[in-house]
């Protein structure tokens, strides 16, 4: 077994995000490409965003520090910390509107 603190990993991150010229920073917890369980942890600076993407099936997004808005369509939902969204299987995109810190979770089932 094995811990992971996501405690120290959004700070980590997040240091990371502020710095770069991308605004954002991402590392794998759990899982990988191969796996059908995936979990990773997304840091973005205030006012970033991830653009417009299509779903990755079955996903969540659990905000770990801050506030992002996610955009799919005509719909907007906003999130802070301690908030879990389930991602809706259409296109989407999602914006930091301070900075943020959330753990994506992907269940792929199939490729």
């Amino acid at each position: 077994m094995e811990t992971v603190s996501l405690s120290g990993l959004t700070e980590q991150h997040l240091a990371i995000a502020r710095q770069a010229t991308s605004g954002r920073s991402a590392h794998t917890v759990y899982g990988g490409h191969a796996s059908t369980l995936r979990q990773t942890l997304i840091a973005l600076a205030g006012g970033q965003r991830l653009d417009e993407h299509e779903s990755p099936g079955e996903a969540t997004l659990h905000v770990l520090h801050g506030h992002v808005r996610l955009l799919a369509g005509p719909d907007a939902r906003s999130a802070t910390t301690g908030d879990l969204l389930a991602i809706p299987d259409t296109r989407h995109s999602l914006e930091a509107i301070h900075d943020s810190v959330i753990l994506l979770t992907v269940a792929k089932t199939s490729e």
